[in-house]
């Protein structure tokens, strides 16, 4: 996030003022920025109106999932930043990570998932049928691949198996 400021000049009516050669004008939409302070006062001054700030939107912070059930959890505390404070042990900036989160809004970080090849055999994958530990084994299809995250691959035992990760985002 930049940290420069733009500025316009706006009215008690909620138009911008638009600047150009020929003549100003008052815009509900539109108006002309500038990154100086002094040519905002003058412009203001000049034709009437108000200094608006224009700071850009700050970053989501992406969180783990344990971090994103800490903010939201934190939503719903008495003291905020107390509420922070006594949730996280404040290794490596995490304290000021969750403030961020908290103020500037978050998104949680997705895992990555594998597709894992069935040990001894050339044409089949596991397949994790939906939510449940069942797996059963599928063709090389894509289509039918299941999506294994890390700990899932290590809760089957299939560590040492081939695995591709997956690269599409459609879940």
């Amino acid at each position: 996030m930049s940290e420069e400021k733009l500025y316009a000049i706006r009215n008690n009516v909620g138009k911008y003022l638009t600047i150009e050669r020929t003549a100003p004008w008052w815009d509900s939409q539109v108006g002309t920025t500038v990154r100086n302070i002094d040519v905002a006062l003058a412009w203001a001054g000049k034709h009437g109106g108000h200094i608006v700030t224009l700071v850009e939107e700050p970053e989501k912070v992406v969180l783990t999932k344990e971090q994103a059930k800490v903010i939201k959890e934190t939503h719903d505390a008495a003291w905020p930043a107390k509420y922070i404070t006594d949730h996280c042990d404040n290794s490596n900036g995490l304290e000021e990570l969750l403030m961020n989160a908290y103020v500037n809004g978050y998104t949680v970080e997705k895992e990555k998932k594998y597709n894992v090849k069935v040990p001894h055999t050339k044409e089949a994958w596991y397949y994790q049928s939906g939510d449940t530990d069942l797996l059963t084994i599928c063709p090389a299809d894509k289509e039918l691949r299941g999506k294994f995250t890390e700990s899932e691959i290590e809760h089957y035992g299939l560590q040492d198996c081939e695995k591709e990760e997956v690269t599409d985002d459609a879940d």
